[in-house]
């Protein structure tokens, strides 16, 4: 019968459990195999292959130390025999009943990883992210592996790791076959060592590793294929002689000889640098023991961890270069960049140091032509015809979608001039792609050590600025940078920088604006601002940082983080006893824009608790005039059950027709209206108009600008429901609406 596929198996587990009655909300009660009563007596059987899975899963921490992550090992009835990793995500998969002890099954536990590699019989597999079916369990990427006894062929347990979705990686299924295939090896190994009697079979040909014994003398016994095949030398020549004439080992079995000295896990590179035949090993040495416990010899062996070291090294090299590119990237650049300035500055040599930042001239179409994938290809074409004109002596990094970094080191008769027209002569000759000429321009602009800057962010902002500025001239040109191009464009670039740390540093902070009943001057809620508290700057209003953020791509970012911050906010509140009210949140063209809006919100609901009907998301006409985007989505956010209003109402160009499609609860008047009515009549007919408009469609009105009595009372006399403003309140702090309104929310209850 043919084996299931992964998503078959999976598929067919998650439908198990929705036939069996499992609520994915809940946690499944976990099934306790031993406790710590009687876990000696299980775990001292199973105590080689914990004491193995250990040593490798050390291995396996270190090398990927900047993920966190879980390891954990299970025997072949899948309950859980040790877990070693990060304590965060210890403690947060231990609420779930992934701890030492449980047993996890389909029927007990629902789809998990466990079981799915225990079931797929060495074969490697993933878990990640919905695929599971407890929603607890989505947001974590895991991976497993089953391990066998290579003597029988039987499953005796299995190895799995566990990430946070962020960190998910395909590389981990890769390492973690690896490290069960090693794990495997070891468990012969030490079988094979205890028994004396087979010592000889530790050595065969068909070993994994390379063995090397000799007497007490030093005298080599035995040298396997492997051994031969790893360190160069021949059997023949090896055989008898003495081990100091090892390559590379000989050093270590004379200590072991004449020092009594143990070696574990040494570190050791077989051949030279840049042969594609260099091997790297770990390497054991320690004295054979007789009866009497007297030193008869010298057992080696070499593990060959070529394959595990490629793994690091790619890692390492993904987290500094560019994928499509192959060049370094910006987190390369930042590191290595202030060390370039500094040995430049000490070597006191009159040669310039040229900070230069290349940006594509409209690159995008490019891959509105011709997709993403073949726009990649001539993004790699170029990024190749800049690494040739750079050459070894200089540096070139890849630092954005269409920019790039180069540092030249040029000599004293070198114009920095120069440079820039033969950078800009590169792209003379158009790149062809499926038929397509396309001539591709650059803006360049140029910085220099020390004239412009002696610090890395100094240079950088320079030569940004100065790039800023040739795309102002026209395109296709270079500028070099000068104390009289436009401060505003460095000012810009200064803060750009600084936003893309405000929301890691938490230097965004959300004020809250009451929203109050036109009848009984009651709250009834808030609508939820940003600010940013920019730390030499003060408090920014987001008029001067959001359409930088939405210039630069980081109001998705920030979007996502004013979301979650204020229905946590509002969950906070409720817990604290207040009668319950809605918050308002502004969502941006790009976030309504997004299919996955949706599942965003759904997603933040859940994880902070808040039930749907507490936040109220407001959108601006505008962002309804693409009707075949919009009714579906507010149709979506409607049936998760969030209120749903029209901000600045009677600015935009909805269409009535469409309007009365909308699933929407409020309409927000703007305040250029209210502020107005006192004095134009035009403006009092349109707000009167939009209220009796609202009420005939249903829908609620709140006012917002409202700043006197005389236009609250206009509104109270025509109709209107809520408004906002500073005639009641101007948007407040958590501290200071807690202290100023909730006494009056508390009372209502």
């Amino acid at each position: 019968m043919e084996l299931k596929t992964i998503a078959e198996f999976i598929a067919e587990t998650n439908e198990f459990c929705r036939q069996a009655g499992m609520n994915p909300e809940e946690l499944p009660p976990a099934t306790i195999i031993f406790s710590d009563t009687n876990n000696s007596a299980k775990l001292g059987l199973y105590e080689e292959i914990i004491s193995v899975t250990r040593l490798f899963s050390g291995k396996i921490i270190e090398l990927l130390k900047d993920i966190p992550l879980l390891i954990a090992v299970s025997d072949q009835h899948g309950v859980i025999l040790d877990m070693v990793g990060d304590d965060n995500i210890q403690q947060y998969v231990d609420r779930f009943g992934f701890k030492q002890g449980v047993q996890f099954s389909v029927s007990t536990m629902g789809t998990n990883i466990i079981n799915l590699s225990l079931d797929r019989h060495g074969e490697p597999v993933e878990l990640i992210g919905d695929a599971h079916y407890h929603h607890y369990l989505q947001s974590t990427a895991s991976y497993g592996v089953a391990f066998k006894n290579t003597d029988t062929e039987e499953i005796i347990g299995s190895l799995v790791i566990v990430t946070d979705l962020s960190h998910q990686n395909p590389t981990i299924t890769m390492l973690l076959a690896t490290m069960v295939d090693s794990i495997e090896r070891e468990l012969v190994l030490q079988k094979q060592n205890r028994q004396l009697n087979m010592l000889h079979q530790v050595m065969m040909d068909n070993s994994q590793y390379g063995v090397i014994t000799t007497d007490l003398e030093g005298n080599v016994l035995e040298f396997n294929i492997r051994a031969e095949i790893l360190l160069g030398n021949k059997i023949r020549d090896v055989i008898g002689n003495h081990a100091r004439h090892l390559n590379v080992i000989g050093e270590y079995i004379e200590a072991v000889l004449g020092e009594r000295k143990r070696f574990d896990d040494v570190y050791i590179t077989i051949g030279k640098d840049g042969d594609p035949a260099q091997r790297y090993c770990l390497f054991d040495a320690f004295p054979i023991y007789d009866d009497s416990y007297q030193t008869i010899g010298v057992f080696a062996q070499l593990r060959d961890i070529t394959e595990v070291y490629n793994v690091q090294k790619l890692f390492n090299f993904l987290a500094n270069h560019d994928e499509q590119t192959g060049l370094p990237n910006r987190r390369f650049l930042m590191a290595n960049l202030t060390d370039i300035i500094e040995e430049h500055g000490k070597s006191k040599v009159s040669d310039q140091l040229a900070v230069i930042h290349l940006d594509l001239d409209r690159f995008k179409i490019v891959n509105d032509t011709l997709g993403q994938k073949d726009g990649d290809f001539v993004l790699k074409r170029i990024a190749n015809r800049l690494a040739n004109y750079s050459g070894e002596t200089n540096f070139i990094a890849r630092v954005g979608g269409d920019d790039f970094v180069l540092i030249f080191h040029l000599q004293k008769q070198v114009d920095v001039q120069q440079i820039g027209r033969q950078l800009l002569t590169l792209f003379n000759e158009p790149f062809t792609m499926k038929g397509y000429d396309f001539h591709i321009t650059a803006s360049i602009g140029i910085a220099v050590f020390p004239n412009n800057g002696r610090t890395t962010e100094e240079l950088l902002v320079m030569a940004d600025t100065a790039m800023f500025q040739a795309k102002k001239q026209g395109k296709n040109q270079f500028v070099l940078y000068s104390d009289e191009l436009d401060p505003k464009s460095h000012d810009k670039i200064l803060l750009e920088a600084s936003l893309r740390k405000a929301i890691d540093s938490d230097e965004l902070v959300l004020y809250y604006q009451p929203q109050i009943d036109i009848q009984t001057r009651a709250m009834i809620g808030v609508e939820a601002l940003i600010r940013w508290q920019h730390p030499t700057l003060g408090m920014l209003l987001p008029s001067e940082f959001v359409p930088l953020a939405e210039e630069t791509g980081l109001i998705n970012q920030m979007d996502e983080w004013v979301l979650r911050t204020a229905c946590k906010q509002n969950k906070k509140w409720q817990d604290m006893g207040i009668t319950p009210f809605s918050v308002a949140i502004n969502l941006s063209a790009n976030q309504f824009a997004s299919d996955k809006l949706p599942n965003l919100v759904q997603s933040v609901l859940y994880d902070t608790g808040l039930k749907p009907e507490y936040i109220e998301l407001e959108i601006t006409e505008t962002m309804t005039m693409d009707v075949e985007h919009a009714i579906p989505t507010l149709k979506e956010l409607n049936e998760l059950g969030v209120k749903i209003s029209i901000d600045d109402f009677g600015t935009g160009y909805s269409s009535m027709n469409y309007l009365t499609k909308f699933p929407i609860d409020r309409l927000k008047i703007d305040r250029s209206f209210i502020w107005n009515i006192e004095k134009n009549g035009s403006d009092l007919n349109i707000v009167i108009t939009i209220i009796r408009m609202a009420h005939n469609l249903g829908l609620k009105v709140i006012a917002e600008g409202v700043e006197n009595d005389k236009q609250f009372q206009f509104l109270h006399d025509h109709g209107c429901d809520e408004v906002q403003g500073f005639f009641f309140s101007e948007p407040l702090s958590v501290e200071k609406i807690e202290s100023s309104f909730f006494e009056m929310v508390s009372g209502s209850k």
